[in-house]
């Protein structure tokens, strides 16, 4: 009897655990400033709170040309951008699109970005349902915002 209760709650535990796994959240996208027909950059945190690892494999938006996924490295003094294909992300791990770092590209802009203006980008992942996060436009990074964006 003791077994098959101690069976039941690890059970129950193992499922409410799943239940409360959130998914893939996205936080404080902000990009800067830009000029239509420059390129410009998106940054924002990405947490996975799954077991289950996952792949972000494209973004999209209306406001340019095309979304292609960048990370810069200093090489020794000068600072070098590569494109990536695509950006893992591990079950229970977050990913830090930042300045000097990963960031989604925003090739050919369709629109002048003006600090307080928003729009709307979609993550397209592997597993994972897309995601349409609001980007604001702003001269600096937004202060930490854990609320779903």
């Amino acid at each position: 009897m003791k077994r098959i209760l101690a069976l039941l709650l690890t059970g129950i535990f193992l499922l409410n655990a799943c239940a409360s796994e959130k998914g893939i959240e996205v936080h404080n996208a902000w990009a800067r400033p830009a000029a239509e027909g420059d390129n410009g950059a998106v940054y924002f945190e990405l947490h996975n709170h799954s077991s289950t690892p996952d792949e972000l494999v494209s973004a999209t938006t209306d406001i340019a040309e095309t979304v292609e996924f960048h990370e810069s490295k200093m090489d020794g003094d000068v600072m070098q951008m590569k494109m990536l294909s695509s950006i893992p992300l591990e079950a229970f791990a977050d990913v830090d699109f930042a300045p000097g770092e990963l960031h989604l590209m925003l090739v050919n802009l369709k629109q002048e970005l003006r600090t307080d203006d928003t729009f709307e980008v979609v993550l397209h992942f592997k597993n994972y349902e897309d995601i349409t996060v609001k980007v604001s436009v702003r001269d600096s990074a937004p202060e930490e915002d854990h609320k779903m964006d």
